[in-house]
């Protein structure tokens, strides 16, 4: 069945600047807003409205409850670049979800084809055609939602949310996949980084919505996590 997830009206002067560069802007997307569709509201449009610009174009893309760091290209040049750097996988990211269930495994790689099933949902297979492939890091303990940090090297979609219920624990409020129900779905676009006109970028933006993200002892949580990229990953990544 469809998520049925109301959308979330959004002005251009309320949109969430991380950074703004002659080439490129990176906004932090709430919840429940559409990057890119047919219909309205999207971030594009508000974003288009914001510069007042129609040559504004996402390089990629978040699921319409999924929070957190989108980058849009502000020239043709700089999204040729940019959608190339996704394409070959050059461009690294870390999301941040929470988990409920007790998962199979606390970290390690998830990896596998994925299959359409119905009503738009996906599964995880044992193949390896053109495999979704994520590394996941989790703390906490069974007292309290666990936190996982997940590193993909795709970018398929529903990919994240797949991974962590292929594990038995899906994300905490998805509702698509088994999700414990809660005020949101609770996976948020922690971090990016990529290279573009031979200089280094990396950014990173806290959740700000979300009751289990905002609390206090979530933000020491994630306080205590210290730098996301520099955490036990595998070498590779």
């Amino acid at each position: 069945m469809p998520e049925n997830i109301p959308k979330t009206a959004l002005q251009g002067e309320s949109i969430d600047i991380v950074f703004d560069h002659s080439d490129f802007v990176v906004i932090n997307k709430p919840v429940n807003i559409a990057v890119h569709a047919h219909d309205e509201p999207t971030l594009l449009d508000a974003v288009r409205a914001h510069f007042g610009s129609e040559t504004i174009h996402p390089v990629h893309r978040l699921d319409l409850a999924t929070s957190g760091l989108v980058v849009f290209a502000k020239t043709s040049e700089a999204n040729r670049a940019l959608c190339q750097a996704f394409a070959e996988q050059r461009v690294q990211k870390v999301y941040l979800a929470l988990t409920t269930a007790k998962a199979k495994k606390k970290q390690g790689w998830i990896k596998g084809d994925m299959q359409k099933t119905r009503g738009g949902s996906y599964k995880l297979l044992h193949s390896h055609h053109s495999p979704a492939i994520t590394y996941a890091l989790s703390f906490g303990s069974e007292s309290e939602p666990r936190l996982w940090l997940l590193r993909p090297k795709s970018g398929k979609t529903h990919q994240l949310r797949v991974a962590l219920k292929s594990w038995g624990a899906p994300i905490l409020g998805d509702k698509r996949y088994g999700g414990a129900l809660a005020d949101r779905l609770y996976l948020h676009a922690l971090a990016i980084k990529f290279t573009l006109g031979g200089a280094d970028y990396a950014f990173e933006v806290k959740p700000v919505c979300g009751a289990q993200f905002i609390g206090v002892q979530a933000q020491q949580r994630l306080a205590a996590l210290g730098n996301v990229w520099a955490q036990a990953w595998p070498k590779g990544l």
